[in-house]
């Protein structure tokens, strides 16, 4: 196996999956693939935007999704993208809740955070994990 047979994706179970992708939309997603159970329920959804893909489904159960404490719930999606203004007030516009505001940081980058309509957390940043 080579590192280039390796990726990682994203996987996010929803009360409301339709709603969540609605809001994925939003934000500039595209829905690639979807298929909808007999009940209406979500089975399973993929939205790409540029190589980035979030997989989404109706949750099975009602989990416990991390509260915010401080500025995070510990746990978060990150979107890497020179867009953080306009990403931000899309995901805001569609019903996320602000945390971070659009700012600059002391390390040279620029970032906001959101919640997404059932409480994930999203951050978008200029910086690029993996490059210098």
């Amino acid at each position: 196996m080579t590192t280039q047979e390796v990726t990682l994706h994203a996987y996010l179970s929803y009360a409301d999956a339709a709603g969540a992708i609605a809001w994925l939309e939003a934000l500039g997603f595209t829905t690639a693939a979807r298929q909808d159970g007999q009940g209406g329920e979500v089975v399973h959804a993929e939205l790409r935007l540029g190589t980035a893909v979030v997989m989404v489904a109706s949750a099975d159960a009602p989990y416990d999704v991390p509260q915010l404490k401080g500025l995070t719930t510990g746990a978060g999606l990150y979107v890497a993208t020179p867009d953080v203004d306009g990403f931000f007030g899309r995901a805001v516009a569609a019903g996320g809740q602000s945390v971070i505001p659009p700012e600059d940081t002391g390390w040279g980058s620029r970032r906001a955070r959101v919640l997404d309509p059932e409480g994930r957390e999203w951050s978008f940043g200029s910086y690029r994990p993996g490059q210098s």
